[in-house]
Parts: C-alpha cells; sequence; structure tokens
C-alpha cells in the first residue's frame, strides 16, 4: 500500500510515525522549503502525551519542554479564582507539558528522519490537486519556493494533514471558510524569571475585558535561571479586522489593554513589552464537517476539524486522529475500509470538541466569575460562587475533550 501524507507538521509526522510503527510505509510531502523550529509555546496535555509515549518520545519531549505542575485562573486585576493541579500532579498517568511548538516539531522530524529515512520526507512540495482513477489518487505539486510545476505524485491513499488553509480540504469544499466571531490574538515569548514555582499554566481575564495565557516553556533558558515564558493576548471587539497570520504583531494594536495590568506576582505589562517578537494571529476554527472521507482520500488535523486554540487541545486531537487511522489502516483489510472507520470513530468527538471551544472552554471559569461579579474585583468570592461549581466546570470540559481520568484510564 503507498500512502502519501500532503504535510509535514506535527499531524503530519505523527501519522507518519505511526504508520511506521505498523510497519505501513508512506512518503511525507511538506510545503516548507526547510524544516525550520518556528513558533511558540505548546501545552501537551495527558491524552496527547499518552500518543507521543507509545511513540517512544516522552522523555525526549520532557527534556526539551517543562512539566507542569498546576494551572490557576485569575481575573483580570489579578485576584485567584480557582487553582487545580495537573498531570501527574492530579492523578494522571501521564505528564502535562508546556514546550516550544518548535521544539516538539523538530523532535517529531528528527524522529522520522531516523526511522523512515530522509528520502520519506520531501519538503519544498506544495500539493495544488489531486483527481482519483479506479485505486490511484493523483496529486499535483509546485515546487513552493519557485511556484514551478514539478512531477506529479500517485498514490492509493492521500491523507491531508496540511492545516486550517489545506488545499485538498478546499477542492473537496470550494466554499469553505474559516469562522470569525471578532477575537484577535497576540503572541510572543519573555525571558523571565520563574513565576510562582516555575510550573504553573496561567489564565487571567476574560476576551470580553481583555485575556491572556501565560505559561514556561524552557527552563533555564539563559543559564541563569530564567525560563522562556509564552504569553498569548485575547481580545474580542465588534467589527474588529481579523487579524493576518503572516504579519508581525503590532504592540500599538493591543498593549493599552494590559498596561496597568501590574501585579504582585507578575508585572504583564513589562513581559509583554520585553518580549523580543510579537505575532498575531486570528482566532478562528471552521464548522465541523459531515464528511472528512472521500473515496481514497480523507482529512485529519487541522484539515479535518480546525478549532480554537483553547483549553491546548488542537494538537491533541489531531495526534489521536493519527493514532486512530494507523490503527484502522494496520487491521482493515480494504484501505477504503479502513478510512471510512478512521471517519466514523473521530468526526464526532473532534465536532463536539470544536463546538466546545466555541462556548464553553476552560477559561469558560473566569467568565462565570466575570458573569456574576461584574468587571470588578471582589471581596470574597465564596459569596458568588463555590469552588465546587468551578471545578465542575473544568472537569465537565476534561470530559468533553477526552482527557478525563477515567476516560484515560478506560482506554
Amino acid at each position: 500500500m503507498s500512502i502519501a501524507i500532503i504535510g509535514g507538521g506535527i499531524t503530519g509526522l505523527t501519522l507518519a510515525l505511526n504508520l511506521h510503527q505498523r510497519d505501513i510505509a508512506c512518503r511525507v510531502y511538506e510545503a516548507a522549503p526547510e524544516i525550520k523550529e518556528l513558533g511558540v509555546g505548546i501545552t501537551l496535555l495527558p491524552h496527547g502525551m499518552r500518543e507521543f509515549t507509545a511513540l517512544g518520545l516522552q522523555e525526549t519531549l520532557l527534556q526539551a519542554g517543562i512539566e507542569n505542575k498546576e494551572s490557576r485562573f485569575f481575573n483580570r486585576f489579578g485576584q485567584l479564582i480557582y487553582t487545580e493541579p495537573r498531570g501527574k500532579y492530579a492523578g494522571y498517568d501521564l505528564p502535562e507539558v508546556g514546550i516550544h511548538r518548535g521544539r516538539l516539531h523538530g523532535t517529531l522530524y528528527a524522529a522520522a528522519v531516523e526511522r523512515l529515512g530522509a528520502d520519506c520526507i520531501q519538503v519544498n512540495r506544495k500539493c495544488v490537486g489531486f483527481e482519483q482513477t479506479g485505486d490511484t489518487v493523483h496529486l499535483s505539486f509546485i515546487e513552493t519556493s519557485s511556484g514551478t510545476a514539478v512531477e506529479p505524485v500517485s498514490a492509493e491513499i492521500a491523507i491531508a494533514c496540511d492545516g486550517v488553509n489545506s488545499t485538498l480540504r478546499k477542492q473537496i469544499y470550494p466554499d469553505d471558510a474559516v469562522v470569525f466571531t471578532g477575537i484577535n490574538t497576540w503572541r510572543g515569548t519573555s525571558v523571565r524569571k520563574p513565576i510562582f514555582d516555575g510550573r504553573t499554566y496561567l489564565r487571567v481575564g476574560t476576551i470580553k475585558t481583555g485575556k491572556i495565557v501565560i505559561y514556561p516553556i524552557v527552563d533555564d533558558y539563559d543559564g541563569q535561571g530564567n525560563q522562556l515564558i509564552n504569553w498569548t493576548a485575547e481580545l474580542q471587539r465588534e467589527g474588529a479586522p481579523q487579524n493576518d497570520w503572516n504579519k508581525p504583531g503590532k504592540l500599538e494594536d493591543f498593549f493599552h489593554i494590559y498596561e496597568d495590568w501590574r501585579f504582585d506576582w507578575l508585572d504583564v505589562a513589562d513581559m509583554i513589552s520585553s518580549s523580543d517578537n510579537i505575532f498575531e494571529y486570528p482566532m478562528v476554527d471552521k464548522d465541523p464537517l459531515d464528511q472528512w472521507t472521500f473515496d481514497r482520500v480523507t482529512l485529519a488535523g487541522d484539515a479535518a476539524h480546525p478549532m480554537y486554540p483553547r483549553g491546548s487541545n488542537g494538537s491533541a486531537q489531531a495526534v489521536i486522529d493519527a493514532r486512530t487511522l494507523a490503527d484502522h489502516l494496520k487491521h482493515e483489510d480494504n484501505p477504503l475500509d479502513a478510512l471510512k472507520a478512521y471517519e466514523a470513530e473521530r468526526l464526532e468527538p473532534t465536532g463536539n470538541v470544536v463546538r466546545t471551544n466555541r462556548t464553553s472552554p476552560p477559561d469558560a471559569i473566569i467568565m462565570r466569575v466575570e458573569e456574576l461579579v461584574g468587571d470588578r474585583p471582589f471581596d470574597n468570592l465564596d459569596d458568588y460562587v463555590s469552588q465546587d461549581e468551578l471545578r465542575d466546570l473544568s472537569e465537565s470540559y476534561k470530559k468533553v475533550a477526552g482527557f478525563s481520568k477515567e476516560a484515560l484510564r478506560a482506554d
């Protein structure tokens, strides 16, 4: 069986590693002219770490990142709302890890080159379309750096792992478009002393009045005990134009929201203003699809179910896709049946996460407090809401996303 994986990001490389582990050959075609360690932070939740652990990568990723110990939720006045342990500290069998996205991608790429061989991963190959005849998928490519058409590729199966702007998805669904509701984000990294114990994931504020997510991704970054801290600012404004993925962020576009956020536990304004680089992104997703698989072509990861980057769940759902698809290709006699079985198993759970990330993400805890208290400091939070109610909100998200302790142990 010949399998072409379109896209050499987290989804595509994880799929290639899963297929190789099951003695199924494949080739990966990546649009980028070269693999670079780009981006900012990402959090690997226990159900994501389960997939990487099965590929023998847990220790490498732990060494490259930081194991989270707890998560804390604050209002925009710096008042603590809720705290919970995370990963192994919460009783999971697997850790939760904050890591630089480039380090994660680099780890997957190095493992794929070592196990599959460098010739199985081609860069500078952008897929621009496909057609199916009989038992073959014919894929057209251009050289990304020059735009020149290159030799097409034929395969028995093609899997689109080419992200939110997937070319293959666009060919199947010509009217496909992202959903933007006025939420824009700005992301960056800053070198600072550890916040609290240096193992804490922080959410502060809401998208209505200003929200920021903060967590460490590299320990002892400068040899002087400082960490590389990842932050993501989110803001919803009616009628706001959509941020551009390809443009650097401008401090003046959002800093006014955070310039007074100077708490006794962190000077947020200084953290943002001292960042070397700022990137802007729109907060977008796409409506869940009714079908991913069309004969010998299927979608995976963000090509199948792009979701709001809330709850650190996009990468976890993508790597679960990869393992599920590889399992079905291993155990089904007919690859077309394998693609259909994969779709049947993953379509509804990922659609539920997309919808939940829109309405009830983990920061619903802070949203609930703001709703009850108003946009002002509180004297005694227990007068408005109990810790048990906030805990229920947190546990409800974990169940939908598939990483409650009970769900992972049942698997």
